[in-house]
């Protein structure tokens, strides 16, 4: 075999293994996520995967019956017409860095300073007016 087809045999090979390697890894991870009991964090949790738990004045108070976060994402079994407001700053996604809670770990009351700058449904969709102080 030449030096060429060789380089070119194992170029392919090298590729194959990377574009069929890559997504199955991603898509393993993702088959699980959302599957089981809704997670158990003391400020609520993020309404996408993989439904982190939400930092101290991310959620406003409607999301909370006393005391208890009443659910986003998959496990949301609300009336169709809840929204709720959320402060989108302390969301990674939008850039927040700050410290996020484990789960498990004991609930406070809160929401006395709360600052929402955005309004959801219990799927994540955002909603109208964003304005909440």
């Amino acid at each position: 075999m030449s030096n060429s087809c060789r380089i070119f045999v194992l170029t392919a090979v090298a590729a194959f293994c990377f574009a069929v390697a890559a997504p199955a890894a991603h898509a393993q991870i993702r088959i699980g996520i959302g599957i089981g009991a809704e997670p158990a964090c003391p400020y609520g949790y993020f309404d996408y995967a993989p439904y982190s738990c939400a930092p101290y004045g991310y959620y406003g108070p409607e999301w909370f019956d006393s005391g208890v976060f009443l659910v986003a994402g998959p496990w949301h079994h609300g009336h169709e017409y809840f929204y709720g407001h959320v402060n989108n700053r302390f969301d990674p996604n939008h850039g927040y860095h700050g410290a996020l809670p484990q789960r498990g770990e004991a609930h406070a009351d809160h929401h006395e300073a709360f600052h929402g700058n955005e309004m959801r449904d219990g799927a994540g969709h955002v909603h109208g007016d964003t304005r909440h102080h």
